[in-house]
């Protein structure tokens, strides 16, 4: 019976080793691909001002900020310390107080945990990884560099060998932006971008009634309905934009952009995964141009798996510096959940370690420690079994951990040799 209740707080991830491994790799197949590409990690610290984090912050996210004090500390003062609630703020943190000291345009990738006091669910974390791809320039932040990040994300999905293809969903907020400048229809921009961003959750006659209660024309809610269903190859969807028949500058920009990101990515060989989806809206008060997402288009319940966009300050609470950038994030405690479910993850290796190294007493230990060395200098896995157990128990033991194994006795010694017992 327990003494006291020992299982993980609510909205946290706890696993068993076989699902760790799962977990573990896909990390480790992120931080390669992000290297690959030529990204310069870093770590900044867990623990943050409170008037750092609180600049950035507002509405909901404020209210999940967990505030760090000391046992003990007056419960009544503000806490001067916060655990970070995503990587964005600790980057700008970190261009402001390192900016003369980097080399831009910075390519920048943070895995890394980060913690919101949001209500647990399926799938959805207090305690979580974010893997993070930044790219920051200096007063400008070539075009380019948008489908780089997004080039970039793609080979991180793809080497996770999953069971279904993947789709980069990308769009632009120039193009609802000017069209709705087009329309004269900015006083509803925020109505209109909700809409758009839940049409696909609801029915379509939802969609249309939603945009007749917050006052839309007959003739408008035409056009936006039109505009919602333009998504796939990116001539069809930059000539329904201008079947429109909509003139505007910020919305010609935002089309240009669009085709651009997309032509690089064409030229990179994602012609069947990057596609012009112009649902696509993400962060009304932080992207400014580039925005997707990725999807699964068998798994459509699934929703998105990652994403980011363009943004046109990063520094903007912390310094009168302009530093554009783009970013992509890759959230992997609910990508390794919901893949996790799915079975869309290879499996990982029955037995993860390659090799328990046995010694039948006491006096074959120090050849089994040199063996162990040998094989590890060699890129292997060892773990040595020791104890008074029965030869029959440690290999019982081993069958349940290690690919194969290697039984040392006083012949093994003396003559510096050893067979290798395969499990698998």
């Amino acid at each position: 019976m327990k003494k006291i209740n020992t299982s993980p707080i609510s909205g946290t991830q706890e696993l068993l080793p076989t699902s760790q491994f799962i977990f573990d790799t896909l990390k480790a197949k992120i931080t390669k691909i992000y290297r690959s590409h030529g990204f310069l990690n870093i770590e900044t610290p867990i623990l943050e001002r409170t008037e750092v984090l609180f600049a950035k912050a507002g509405g909901d996210t404020e209210k999940q900020i967990y505030e760090v004090k000391k046992t003990g500390e007056d419960a009544d003062k503000k806490a001067d310390e916060a655990l970070r609630f995503d990587h964005t703020v600790p980057l700008a943190r970190y261009i402001v107080e390192h900016e003369s000291d980097l080399s831009f345009p910075f390519k920048v990738s943070q895995i890394g945990e980060n913690f919101r006091g949001e209500r647990a669910q399926r799938g959805r974390f207090r305690e979580f990884y974010q893997c993070d791809a930044d790219i920051i320039g200096r007063n400008d932040l070539p075009i380019f560099y948008d489908a780089d990040i997004i080039d970039t994300l793609i080979d991180a999905y793809q080497s996770f060998e999953l069971k279904t293809p993947v789709v980069a969903r990308i769009s632009n907020r120039k193009i609802l932006k000017g069209l709705l400048e087009g329309l004269n229809l900015q006083d509803k921009s925020r109505d209109i971008s909700s809409i758009i961003d839940h049409s696909e959750k609801v029915p379509r006659e939802k969609t249309e009634q939603n945009l007749l209660e917050i006052g839309l024309t007959e003739e408008n809610q035409a056009k936006i309905l039109q505009f919602i269903d333009l998504n796939g190859d990116i001539d069809s969807v930059a000539n329904g934009l201008k079947s429109l028949g909509v003139s505007n500058p910020t919305l010609d920009e935002g089309i240009a952009e669009l085709a651009e990101v997309i032509s690089i990515l064409k030229s990179s060989g994602h012609e069947d995964i990057a596609k012009a989806d112009l649902r696509i809206i993400r962060g009304l008060d932080y992207y400014t141009g580039t925005v997707f997402e990725f999807a699964l288009p068998e798994y459509p319940e699934i929703g998105s798996i990652g994403g980011g966009g363009r943004y046109d300050n990063l520094t903007g609470y912390f310094s009168d510096q302009k530093f554009p950038g783009v970013g992509g994030s890759i959230g992997l405690n609910r990508l390794f959940f919901v893949l996790n479910e799915k079975n869309l993850l290879s499996d990982a290796p029955e037995n993860p370690i390659d090799y328990a190294i046995i010694p039948i007493s006491t006096a074959e230990i120090p050849y089994a420690l040199e063996v162990a060395k040998d094989l590890r200098t060699r890129g292997a896995s060892v773990t040595i079994v020791s104890g008074d157990k029965k030869l029959a128990d440690k290999l019982k033991y081993a069958s349940k951990l290690v690919k194969n194994a290697i039984i040392l006795g006083e012949e093994e010694v003396k003559n510096k040799s050893y067979e290798i017992k395969r499990f698998i």
